[in-house]
């Protein structure tokens, strides 16, 4: 989500040669594939209890959350990391996708792996698709936690327009098969210095070198470009959907790192689409504030989702 700084004119130095394989999940937890309709998607999942769902954002897939996985499912839930469609070692469909149908193969995946129900957390571009998720499917979402992000329709077009001080790199990624061919080739040259910005040291050499592995594969930088290509017209469905169904019946956290995207924005958009919101800010992180504190992370969120969300939904006026 942050501007990253212009590429650097000579490449950066490796921090690991990616691996051929993907990076084993930690202790407890599992690699597994689910077809949902004709979409492949990848996940990490382990844990027993309620479900709670965690939606990565750009550049990163199951990764961004692999510190938490093992801290939140000592609390007590079965947590599900997926690699979004486009993502990871998720299928990458031919074509552009919107925000629903990110949500449409997640509504599905949830039943696919037995659940009626879950907490959902977004980060990044992955807070949108929960939004949209929750929008579209609310009895599927107990409660939501939205970080590092905007929402389309409610804050976010106005963080796209350089004009107006927004930042550049929406547009060039919104160009998805452009911007997959100026950066072949180049996917480190590129992808370090947005790694370099958001994390404050929660991000490992192996991490890097495991994002990079799935973001040197065929396809795979379009692939994710594509998270992009649909935001306008996600901005205008999200507004269409909130004119006409009301706002969220779930609890909504808002979660930024103290050194990530100022808040304002996301809470604001929050506040427009839901009636029972609150925020808080993950102490000395940076935007990927799960990787940099996942300890106070996992801990803030389970007391969100047992002892602050689990008991109620707002009312629906």
């Amino acid at each position: 989500m942050p501007s990253p700084p212009v590429p650097p004119s000579v490449p950066p130095v490796p921090v690991a040669p990616p691996p051929v394989a993907p990076m084993a999940a930690p202790p407890g937890f599992r690699h597994g594939d689910t077809d949902v309709d004709g979409v492949r998607l990848h996940h990490v999942t382990g844990g027993d209890g309620p479900a709670v769902v965690l939606l990565h954002g750009w550049p990163f897939t199951w990764i961004e959350w692999r510190a938490l996985l093992p801290q939140l499912a000592a609390h007590g839930f079965t947590v599900i990391a997926p690699d979004l469609r486009g993502s990871g070692d998720s299928a990458i469909p031919a074509g552009h996708w919107d925000k629903r149908a990110e949500a449409d193969d997640l509504h599905r995946l949830l039943r696919r792996l037995g659940h009626d129900e879950a907490y959902v957390v977004g980060a990044d571009v992955g807070a949108m698709t929960a939004y949209t998720w929750a929008a579209a499917y609310p009895d599927d979402v107990r409660a939501l936690v939205l970080a590092e992000s905007a929402l389309p329709g409610h804050g976010l077009e106005e963080l796209m327009n350089p004009a107006t001080g927004g930042h550049w790199h929406f547009g060039f990624h919104a160009r998805s098969e452009l911007a997959a061919m100026l950066t072949e080739g180049r996917e480190e040259r590129y992808l370090d210095g947005y790694w370099s910005l958001m994390s404050r040291g929660g991000l490992t050499r192996a991490d890097r070198a495991e994002l990079l592995r799935a973001y040197t594969a065929p396809d795979a930088m379009r692939g994710g470009f594509e998270h992009y290509a649909s935001l306008v017209e996600d901005g205008r469905a999200a507004r269409a959907a909130r004119a006409a169904t009301g706002p969220l019946p779930m609890p909504v956290l808002v979660l930024n790192g103290e050194h990530g995207l100022p808040q304002g924005v996301l809470l604001d958009g929050a506040r427009a689409v839901a009636t029972d919101v609150r925020a808080d800010t993950v102490p000395g992180a940076g935007h990927t504030f799960a990787a940099d504190n996942p300890r106070w992370t996992a801990d803030r969120l389970a007391r969100f989702l047992t002892a602050e969300a689990a008991p109620h939904r707002a009312p629906v006026p």
